[in-house]
Parts: structure tokens; sequence; C-alpha cells
């Protein structure tokens, strides 16, 4: 024995074998009021026995022939495990045909030729002694019907070929249990096993009933392939008849097993402990419930009532005794034992016959403390004999406290449902029987709830970022708070990216697994409050993995892949892309893209591409990053399906043709020896088209054309494997050369002192040799009529697009001599020039010119001479108006001012307008210039920007301009004996620039 306790060991290492300890055991404790006794305990070693030599003879049988292999173990104990394995020591595989019954037997519904092997060994395992034993193994072979003929039938004994039923098909018959009906009982609170195991051809299924009522839900299963029903913590309820039917295509047939639900004792009612004072009635209680029911038997200190001492105050009725008028001679310890077939129930009781004042066994002056609004239970725990009668009171003057509004509870707890403020102070606990009274007070403080005012909050961060949570208390201030935080219920990770500090919980560097439910947890000694907040860690969506390719057709495949994880993203979309290998390896293309719900594609491929696919997986986040890449996939070569695009024709010398073009990249080749056949004639001609093939370039020169013929032109792929489909013709030209023939019939029209318009006949189309582009004007200014000063002449060019006849000329200077001639423009160059035509510009305004004059220095030498004269004039006026005289000074103005400078208009200080070429109107006079002579920029506005235009200007078919002035210039020597000298204002500003 255990010193101590009524614990008894027994060590069967080293005090003998284990066989010598069997048996039954009771443990009994004694004292002077009585004795108590335990239940039996047996004891049984445990055993796994060899398996019985046995010669086993090999099974030939026809294939669909049914077939039971027995196992038959030793009988152990506890009893063994049983499976079925071959020499591999591989469990052997069970189907709706083949299965392992409760038995252990292996059943065939039906034999097939896959069945034969010569292992089918059944083994069992004994789990107390840890050992497995092994049955002999059994050879089977399966033969066809057709196979077997009269000689091996013949040399065949009984035993080894089984009654040969036909291997054709046939209705279900049961192999267990045998017959139409049979019987089964289990105890409450076990699970109840039925099995049905059926032979047949096609192989029967097996569905089960239960007559007159319905399988309950929550506790049945189906186990075996649904060859065995299991019903578990089965009751009485669970009686009754339970049918299995067995059906193939042939029939159905069904067994009925009769269920009956037996039960060892439990109780209803166990005997409970008496104290009584001496005087007293009482009564022992024993019920139990069994099936069958259970018989009850007493005993008193372990021995049978009906032997004991009799004793006037008890009395026996059935599962009861009655005491009355008990003595302290009438303490003793009861079993009552309530026992059927299938067990026993023992309980023990004691009667306690005593005679003792009240005892309060709580603490004096216990302190309790109790949070507002919450229930308050104070103690009293009491002893006395007769039971005390327990009062409560508050304050030391208070009256009994009454049921209305407390509590008071057997064991002399008083109870305040709902605790307030006011509940605060003294309460008195008084025991009182008839042997005396006893009294305890204890106190009660009434504190403030803990509460949270500022709880955390739901968040999703992003992996690498940082997260706070805020949890902010309120809490009684005489009690000491604690604050601490939760990880899923469990503690925070020991890692120094997670900081506490007052309010605040802060994650740093979050990972995947920081995500889960975060609690902040206050406690203080009366009262716990917390508050949960959920982190869920987002990101980009880990790569797609195990990708396959299925379906492989020459311009199709399926590709399928296992997305990775959505990191708390649900996935949008799948990109898919491509690389080929052999065209432009490690280059990347967007092949296509699927919902995030799909996870195959079904892909479009083309010809001779060896392709490699990857994808990648996107969310609110982002994309993630690309999956390993799949196998490659080879295409087949094919004809190409497209020709090339920007096909052109021109010509580099006047007697060749240069066809161009855009070439297929590799991937649009669909096949190796990509070439090109390029195919022209010329339009206008009956000649056969002329073809030629060249290797993967992007020009063909054809030389010998005639200059500037349209052709036409078309440019096919072709590949080892064959030709693209028949291209689109364009139309070319072979090469431009100069023009042959100059404009005629130039003449020009004065418009104004400031404008002309010039006129001529076009030239030939066929003369123009190339397309032509426009006409050009040359001209220049040739002679002053004013001065006759030698300088050098420019040349300036205008240029009017298409088939114009005319064109204006503006920013003439007034009153000068001009010389023009016209030439045709092609693609290739000017022709030669029209005979040169002269004309004449009347006097006219001068023009505004949009040209700085100010830094000129005559300019300035001019305007300083200009404010001297202004200032004598403005002395002399001054010393005559003192003298009283008058001086015209307007007079003196126009005798100084330059003779050549025109007259500006009052309002804006503009030159004077134009007069009519035709009837030379003779000019307005305006103001006076300003005193510094400046020309303000923004009033020259008739510049040659409004009319002239560059080589590439144009007019429009009026003959308005709308081009831009050219900058090109040609200097020749002026015409005549021009003057040397320095211009004046005026020529300044209407010069060009």
């Amino acid at each position: 024995m255990k010193p101590g306790s009524g614990t008894l060991i027994i060590n069967i290492m080293s005090e003998g074998k284990a066989e010598t300890y069997e048996g039954v055991y009771q443990c009994t404790a004694r004292n002077e009021r009585g004795a108590a006794i335990s239940n039996n305990i047996i004891v049984r070693p445990s055993r796994s026995p060899l398996w019985t030599k046995e010669k086993l003879k090999p099974i030939i049988l026809p294939s669909g022939q049914s077939l039971i292999l027995s196992c038959r173990p030793p009988i152990g104990l506890p009893p063994a495990i049983i499976f079925w394995m071959d020499n591999s020591f591989q469990r052997l595989p069970q189907n709706e045909r083949v299965s392992q019954g409760l038995n252990g037997d292996l059943y065939f519904s039906n034999v097939l030729p896959e069945d034969t092997r010569d292992d089918y060994i059944c083994y069992a395992r004994f789990n107390h002694t840890q050992t497995i034993q092994q049955k002999q193994p059994i050879s089977l072979k399966v033969i066809l019907v057709d196979e077997l003929n009269d000689t091996t039938a013949a040399n065949l004994s009984d035993t080894e070929f089984y009654g040969a039923k036909s291997n054709r098909e046939r209705p279900p018959t049961f192999l267990t249990p045998e017959g139409n009906a049979s019987n089964k009982e289990e105890l409450r609170g076990n699970v109840l096993s039925l099995e049905c195991i059926a032979e047949g051809l096609p192989t029967p299924l097996i569905y089960w009933i239960k007559e007159d009522g319905i399988l309950p839900i929550n506790r049945t299963f189906y186990r075996n392939f649904q060859k065995t029903l299991q019903i578990i913590q089965v009751s009485e309820a669970d009686s009754g008849n339970y049918q299995c039917i067995a059906k193939n295509a042939l029939g159905a047939i069904h067994h009925t097993i009769s269920v009956t639900v037996k039960a060892a004792p439990y109780w209803i009612m166990a005997p409970q402990n008496l104290v009584l004072s001496p005087g007293e009635d009482g009564a022992l209680i024993c019920r139990a419930n069994g099936n069958p029911k259970p018989r009850i038997s007493w005993l008193s200190n372990g021995v049978p009532i009906e032997i004991v001492p009799d004793d006037p105050s008890r009395k026996i009725n059935g599962d009861t005794i009655i005491f009355s008028n008990v003595q302290e001679r009438s303490s003793a310890v009861y079993q009552c034992n309530a026992s059927n077939e299938y067990g026993y129930l023992l309980g023990n009781a004691f009667v306690n016959v005593l005679a003792e004042p009240p005892r309060i066994l709580t603490s004096a002056d216990t302190l309790y403390q109790v949070i507002a609004n919450r229930p308050a239970l104070l103690d009293c725990a009491f002893f006395g004999s007769p039971l005390p009668t327990i009062e409560w009171f508050k304050g030391t003057k208070g009256s009994a406290l009454r049921e209305d509004i407390y509590v008071f509870h057997e064991n002399g707890t008083l109870e305040i449902p709902v605790a307030q403020k006011d509940s605060t102070g003294t309460y008195t606990c008084v025991a009182r029987n008839k042997l005396g009274m006893a009294k305890n007070e204890v106190h009660l403080e009434i504190k403030e709830p803990t509460r949270i005012i500022k709880q955390p909050e739901y968040a999703v961060v992003q992996r690498g970022s940082t997260v706070s949570f805020e949890c902010k208390v309120k809490h009684d201030h005489t009690l000491i708070l604690t604050v601490i935080w939760l990880k899923d219920n469990g503690e925070l990770p020991s890692d120094g990216r997670f900081t506490i500090d007052k309010d605040h919980l802060e994650v740093a560097d979050v990972s995947d697994s920081d995500g889960g439910t975060y609690t902040c947890v206050a406690n203080t000694t009366l009262d716990s409050v917390s508050a949960s907040a959920v982190l869920s860690v987002v990101d980009v969506p880990n790569p797609p993995f195990d990708l396959e390719l299925t379906d492989q057709l020459d311009k199709s495949v399926q590709l399928s892949w296992t997305p990775g994880d959505d990191n708390n993203s649900p996935i949008t979309k799948f990109i898919i892309e491509y690389e080929d290998a052999m065209h432009e390896a490690g280059l990347w293309h967007y092949q296509a893209e699927v919902p995030g719900t799909q996870t195959t594609a079904q892909l479009k491929l083309s010809p001779y591409v060896n392709y490699s696919f990857r994808v990648m997986a996107e969310n609110s986040l982002g994309r993630s990053l690309p999956s390993e890449t799949s196998e490659q996939y080879f295409t087949k070569a094919a004809e190409p399906d497209k020709n090339p695009m920007i096909v052109e024709g021109l010509g580099s010398e006047p007697d060749n043709l240069v066809i161009t073009w855009q070439p297929l990249n590799g991937f649009e080749s669909n096949g190796p020896g990509l070439q090109y056949k390029v195919s022209w004639r010329q339009k206008d001609g009956d000649d056969e088209w002329t073809s030629v093939v060249v290797a993967n370039v992007s020009k063909y020169i054809v030389s010998g054309t005639p200059t500037f013929v349209p052709y036409l032109i078309k440019v096919q792929a072709l590949n080892d494997v064959g030709f693209a489909p028949e291209p689109a013709v364009v139309m070319g030209h072979s090469g431009e050369d100069l023009p042959m023939v100059a404009p005629g019939n130039v003449h020009v029209n004065v418009v104004n002192s400031t404008l002309a318009e010039v006129h001529w006949d076009p030239v030939p189309l066929k003369s123009v040799r190339g397309h032509l582009q426009g006409y050009r004007i040359y001209y220049w200014k040739s002679q002053s009529s004013s001065k006759r000063n030698r300088r050098h002449i420019e040349k300036k060019i205008l240029t009017f697009q298409g088939s114009k006849t005319h064109g204006m000329l503006p920013g003439l200077e007034p009153f000068s001599h001009y010389t023009l001639h016209v030439r045709v423009v092609n693609g290739k160059g000017e022709g030669p020039a029209s005979p040169t035509r002269v004309f004449h510009t009347p006097e006219g305004a001068m023009a505004s010119r949009q040209v700085d004059i100010a830094t000129q220095g005559w300019f300035i030498g001019l305007m300083c001479a200009v404010a001297l004269l202004i200032l004598i004039l403005l002395i002399v006026c001054f010393i005559r108006r003192n003298k009283g005289g008058k001086y015209p000074v307007k007079e003196k103005e126009d005798a100084h001012a330059d003779p050549e400078i025109q007259p500006m208009k009052e309002d804006d200080g503009t030159f004077g307008e134009y007069s009519d070429a035709e009837d030379h109107k003779p000019l307005k006079k305006g103001s006076r210039t300003p005193s510094d002579r400046t020309v303000k920029k923004e009033d020259s506005d008739d510049s040659l920007v409004d009319y002239g235009e560059g080589v590439n200007g144009q007019f429009n078919e009026d003959g308005s301009f709308i081009g831009q002035y050219s900058g090109k210039k040609e200097k020749e020597p002026a015409e005549g004996n021009e003057s040397s000298e320095a211009p004046s204002p005026v020529n300044a500003m209407n010069s060009f620039v």
C-alpha cells in the first residue's frame, strides 16, 4: 500500500508474474464511526497467444464467384485488432466488392482475375502486449471460366475448386448474417454496430432503414462502404428492427436485425450522507434503473444488513432505509448495491448522529469587495446538530433582512442580487439551534466597474508596415489595474517588434504570422474586462505554382495552375505571359488574363514557337511575382498567316524602283526559312507580273525602269512550309528626274506699291517627270527709282504648292524695280527657269515693319539731331513768346523734316494707307512721328508674315498668301549706279531682315 493513502501498488516487474495477481479486489476504509467499501476491481493479465499452425491449400476460383477468406485469430485479452496485408506489409485495397467484416474475415462479393495473389495475410495486433501475430499466407488464383477445360477441372479437388457458380450475372445473397432475420443485443451507452455483407454480380450496394422509425441523425455513421451501420451512445429508444437491403441490377434482398438495448444499472438517486441529532428522523434513498431492472441490497459498514445487529430506529423498505428517533449508536456507513446481469452500482452514505451547538466556520470580519451592479455573496458556513437556522442583519441595530430583497441559501450564504453603493456596510450572520447560538460579522464594499472607454479597432495593413491598437481603460482608483495584451488568446510573441506603451500596442514590420485577434484585457482584483480587434495582414498575392499544360494541340493549349496565398486580399485576376525561347529568349509578352476565380485558361498559340508560360496574380494591392516557368511547348511549323506591312515603292534614281516593306518578326514567321516573294508590274501596261524571291530582308531594288512610271507592287511572305495568303497590291512609282520644261506666259500684275500678282501657264505633266510639288518664284529688287546706289541684290523665293498658276508677292518696296522668274518643282528638284520678267512698284505710304530700328547707329544719331533741333525751337519759341511775337513752329519742323519720312496717321501713329495701284490717289497725311522717332512694334503689322511664304509656303486658290516668308536670299549687284550712303530710316524699316 502507498503510505498515507488507500492506493494498492502491484509491481509485476519485480514481484512475480502478472497471472499471480489475477482476481477481484475491494478496498475498505474504517474508523470508529463505521466502514466504507469500494466497488469490486477485477485484475486480469493481458494475453497475446500465438496462431495455431495450419497448412492452407491454394484456392482456385472461376471469375465472378464469391469468396470468404477466414482469419479466426487466437483469443486474446483484450481482443486483437485485425487487418489484412501482403508480404510487403501493405494494406490490401478494399472497396464495395472486397471488404473486411467485423469478425476479421475478408469478404469478396465476386472475384476478378486481378484478385489473384499468393500473399493474403491476416494480422492480429495485441495493443497491451505490443505484439502482432501473423496467419499463414493464403494463395488465391482466379481463372476466367473460358480458360477452364475438362482436364483442369478433373484435376482439382472439391476443396481446391469451390462449387463453380456461373460467372454470369446473378442477384444478391447475403454472406453475413445468414438467413432473413437475426438478433442483436447492445448495452446502453455503447456503440451499436450492425453489419450486412452480400455477394452477387454485379456487386450489390447496401442500404439501411429502421422499421417504424428514423435513424438518429447526429449519432448514425456508415462504415466499410455502407456495409456497417453504427449508432453511438445507444439508448433504450434505439431498440427496434433494422433492415439492410442489398441491391444490384438483377434484384434486391433484405435482412432484418432485431436490436435490444440492455442496460447495466445506473443511478436515478444515489444515497446521500445524513447528519441527525438524537431523536430526529431521516431516510436514505437508493434508486437505480437498468435493463433488466436492478436488484437493491443494503450493507452496513460493509456487512449485509440482514446479518448485522438489529437497530429499532432503522426500518428497511426496498430502496429506502427510514430512521426514526435516532440515537448516537445509530451512526454507521451504509452501502447500497444495485445490480443486474450486466453490472452493479455501489454507493456509500454515512448516518452521523450528533448533538452539537452551532458553529460558524467563516472567518470573522471577512471583507468582501464587489463591483457595483453585480451579485454579492456573503458566506456564513456553519455546522451544528440539530441543523441551525440562519438569520442575517445589516448594521449594529438593524432588523433581520427579508427575502423580498435578499436571497438566503441553504448553506448560509446571503446573496444580494444587484449590489449598489448603498449596499456597503457590515452584515451579521446568526446561527441558532436548541443547543445554542453563534454569530459572525462580515463587511461589504462596493467598487466602480472597470470599463474600456476606447476599444481597439479592426485594422487592415500591408506586410512590412506598422500598426497600432489603442485601449483606454477607466477603473476604480482604489483598485490596482493591470492591462495585458493577448494574441489569439495567448501571450504576445517575444519579439522586439511588439511594443506596449501606456494605452497602445504597436506592432512594427508586420508579417503574415502577426495576423489574428488582439485582445486588451484590463484586470483588477474584482473584475476583468476585455476588448478585441482583428488584424488582417494583406499584401500582393503569392505567386501561383504547379503550372501544368494539358490538351496540347497545334494552335492551342490549356494552362492550369494553383493559386498562391491571396494574403487576405481576394485575387481579382491572373495575368498570363509567354516567352519565345527560340526567337526572343528572355523577353516576356502578354498572352491573356482571366478572372481571379479561374485557375485554367485556354491559350491560342502561333506556329513554330517554343513557348514557356508564367502566371501572375493580382489583387487590390498589386501584382504578385511571376510563377515558376511552365514546361516548354514547341508548336509545329506552318505557313505564314500574314504578309509584311508598310509596303512602298519609290525610286531613288530616275531608272530604278526601290520596293521596301516592314519584315515579319521571328514570332510571325510561323516556321523556318522565312523569305519574301516580291512582285511588280507597270500599272498602265499589259506586262505580266515579274517576281523574285528574296531572303529575310526589308527591300529590293528594281533597276532599268522608265522614269517616274506607276507600278503595282505586292510582297508575299513564305517559309519552308508554304506561302502566306495572297498579299494586297499597292502602287508605287519609279524614280523621278528633274523637270524638263519651264513655265510659260509669265506676267505680273502690280496690285499696289508693296504687292504684286504673278501668273504663269502650267507645264505639261509629262514634262514634270515626277511628283509635282509646286512652282517656285525667284524675285529680287533690281533698281531703285529714287536712288541709284550700287548694292548687293537679295533674291527672295516663294513656293506655291500643287498646280497653282498664280501667286502673290507681298512685302515689296514702293517705287522699286523688280525682276523675277518661275521654275516648276518635283521630288527630284527644280526645272529650268522661265524667261525673266521686270516690273515696277509705284510710290506709296511707308509700310510698317517688325524691325527694331532703335538699336541702329544711324537711327540713334538721327534721333539726337531731331531732339537737339526741337530743343532749339523750344528755346526760340520761349524767347519770342516773352517778346510777345509768334514763331511758326510747324513750318520750321516741316522745313527740317527728312523728305523721305512718310506722314503717319493721327489716331494710332501708323503709316498712311497704301493708295490703289490703279487710281494713284494722293496719300493721306497724318500726325508727326514721336519725338524719339521710334516706330512701335505693335503698330508694324503689315509684314511679310501676312503674305509671303518660304519654300514650303502656300497661296490660296484666290491668290491670297497664307504661308511664311522664306529666309532664303541671293545677293547680286544692283543694276545702275546707286548711292553708297547709309539708308534712310524709312528704307531701313522697309528692307527685309
